[in-house]
């Protein structure tokens, strides 16, 4: 009999999982802090981001994305620059969140953007995935125009530094027919795309459909999965979403981006396992499921 080849291994996994390999490509996979935040004072990380990089290290993740926060101190850089090398684990970029369609708040967004993106790129930053704000309402077009102005003066601050903007979405970007980010898009249709696939699920877009429309901007994405009654699960793969039509959509639109895994849990729910545990899972998950 003759000994399999470690091609006809990795067919064997691909054609198990459904997803269909594509050597030329090395899609990165990292995560996201927000779970360690979420339940912490301003959803403070910096003085557990010990603990944070050395459990996604643990998890085998490729990448850490920060929160903006993190960058904050004074100290922040020589700090994070100490554990990214300790745990050999790069810093990909930040989230970043402001009320960017509040007209009267661009002076002091652009300074503290201008400040922290500084920082970011000190760190080896090359990414920042921002959200634009919930006006818990439907924005005016004045609003949506503030909004686009805004966001053309951070991206040019980002550029200026190596970084590339992408618009992260919650539910109010793309709920109501994807009002808010379709505002947003006809003032700037160039602008790149670093969409939560949990959160177009939560507003009722169907994310493949969502890929394949917007296949040029896409440069980044947040993994998270949920239950069928719309309950975040503990790790992923222990939800409803269907990631392997998701993975077939990256593929299909030739996606050569990163994605992050940004776990999030109830606001009364107890963990069963340490976070890292459930991270791991999530990224053995994302390799066997979405064969990445």
């Amino acid at each position: 009999m003759m000994k399999p080849t470690r091609r006809s291994l990795l067919g064997a996994l691909f054609a198990s999982t459904g997803v269909s390999p594509a050597p030329q490509e090395r899609i990165r996979v990292g995560a996201h802090p927000w779970v360690y935040a979420a339940p912490r004072p301003k959803n403070d990380i910096y003085g557990i981001l010990d603990e944070i990089f050395a459990d996604m290290a643990w998890a085998g993740m490729d990448f850490i994305e920060l929160m903006h926060t993190a960058l904050e101190p004074d100290e922040a850089v020589s700090r994070i620059r100490e554990l990214s090398a300790q745990h050999n684990l790069p810093v990909i970029g930040s989230s970043y969140g402001a009320d960017m369609w509040r007209r009267e708040e661009h002076s002091r967004i652009l300074e503290y953007a201008d400040r922290f993106t500084e920082r970011l790129a000190q760190v080896g930053g090359r990414l920042v995935g921002v959200s634009v704000g919930n006006a818990r309402r439907r924005k005016t077009e004045a609003e949506l125009d503030a909004q686009a102005e805004l966001l053309v003066r951070l991206r040019r601050i980002c550029q200026g530094r190596g970084i590339t903007l992408n618009l992260h979405n919650h539910t109010y970007e793309v709920e109501n027919d994807e009002r808010d980010l379709k505002g947003t898009l006809a003032r700037l249709p160039d602008i790149k795309l670093g969409p939560d696939i949990d959160w177009l699920v939560g507003a009722g877009v169907d994310p493949v459909d969502f890929i394949r429309r917007h296949r040029d901007r896409i440069v980044y994405a947040h993994l998270r999965d949920r239950k069928s009654d719309g309950v975040w699960s503990e790790a992923m793969g222990e939800g409803s979403i269907d990631y392997r039509a998701v993975a077939r959509a990256l593929r299909e639109i030739g996606f050569q981006g990163d994605l992050a895994i940004e776990l999030a849990h109830p606001r009364d729910f107890r963990p069963t396992r340490p976070l890292r545990e459930s991270l791991k899972i999530s990224r053995r998950y994302v390799r066997e499921v979405m064969g990445y």
